[in-house]
């Protein structure tokens, strides 16, 4: 697959009702996996959203999710750029360039739902989230 630009937005609680609203405006297709999907099913954030993926008919990616445990929601600054895909070379080449004179907050390495992720801010404040989509098998 290529990679892909789009906007990356937290959610303080209601991303699955953002997003099926999201759905409503645009149309498409909608994916949505909870924090118990991919950890512990008792947990009070449990059906909270982890990650969701709108893609519309028009060609538009809006993704979203609900602020995990322990990070601070802050409205306003709730946006990211994500960048995703499955060119392990490409990405990680983004990532270097992007992070080289910024902030990572979160590292570019293998995680829990078995992809390479990482998170950053560049030099000039923008953040953005890189997903290496790692081959199934």
């Amino acid at each position: 697959m290529a990679s892909r630009l789009n906007p990356y937005i937290s959610f303080d609680g209601d991303a699955r009702q953002a997003l099926e609203f999201y759905k409503e405006v645009f149309g498409g297709t909608l994916a949505l996996n909870t924090f118990g999907d991919f950890g512990s099913p008792d947990a009070p954030e449990a059906d909270k959203i982890m990650h969701g993926m709108l893609e519309t008919p028009n060609g538009f990616t809006l993704m979203g999710a609900d602020t995990p445990p322990g990070m601070e929601y802050s409205q306003g600054s709730n946006f990211a750029v994500s960048l995703s895909g499955d060119d392990d070379a490409e990405l990680r080449g983004y990532w270097e360039k992007l992070s080289g004179a910024g902030t990572v907050s979160v590292p570019l390495e293998k995680q829990m739902w078995g992809d390479v992720f990482g998170m950053c801010t560049d030099r000039f404040g923008v953040p953005w989230m890189v997903n290496v989509t790692q081959a199934q098998g």
